[in-house]
């Protein structure tokens, strides 16, 4: 009988039980991307205004000697403070990677890609309040840095987010692990 069910297509027990899983298992990681992202966010956010309260217009605060300091500076540009003539193009850069972050969700089963998704989320959306609610204008803000190592541009909270979550899709992208969950060994 199972040799006829063969024949006519009809699946029996052992080749159900033989086929690969063509859905992730678990459950989806759209929840922890969130919660990160949110977190990284809310303490970037909340350190842009205690810099902006409290240290912008005064003298840098050393932490580790000449090391380290915490020093208020805006930001126009990019990294390094480059590119300060096209804040309007960073800003639809940070948008468009808040969208793709937000579709690729749906597809997303793994707690490391989770997280470190999460953080680019909540770096790129820190960023971007700041290009669009600070002076000079909508789409055209300074980013508030702060964080000043020696012989190193100065950033902030949102921007580390942004960098730890790049490595860390990196490391991942390595090992084989996909969004999904899935390993592969390429």
């Amino acid at each position: 009988m199972a040799e006829a069910e063969r024949i006519i297509g009809t699946p029996d027990v052992d080749d159900e039980a033989a086929a690969p899983a063509e859905q992730p298992k678990g459950p989806r990681k759209i929840a922890m991307l969130f919660a990160v992202a949110l977190v990284a966010y809310v303490l970037d956010l909340g350190s842009k205004m205690l810099v902006v309260a409290k240290l912008e217009h005064h003298e840098p605060i050393e932490i580790i000697g000449d090391l380290l300091k915490f020093e208020a500076v805006r930001n126009p540009g990019a990294a390094f403070g480059m590119g300060e003539a096209f804040t309007i193009i960073f800003t639809f850069i940070a948008a468009t990677v808040i969208v793709v972050i937000v579709r690729l969700a749906r597809k997303l089963y793994s707690t490391p890609w989770a997280v470190a998704l999460g953080l680019l989320l909540g770096g790129a959306l820190g960023n971007l309040t700041d290009r669009i609610f600070r002076s000079p204008g909508v789409f055209e803000g300074a980013v508030v840095d702060f964080i000043a190592p020696a012989h190193f541009a100065v950033f902030n909270l949102a921007d580390s987010a942004i960098v730890c979550g790049g490595i860390l899709i990196v490391l991942l992208s390595f090992k084989g692990l996909d969004p999904d969950g899935t390993v592969h060994k390429d």
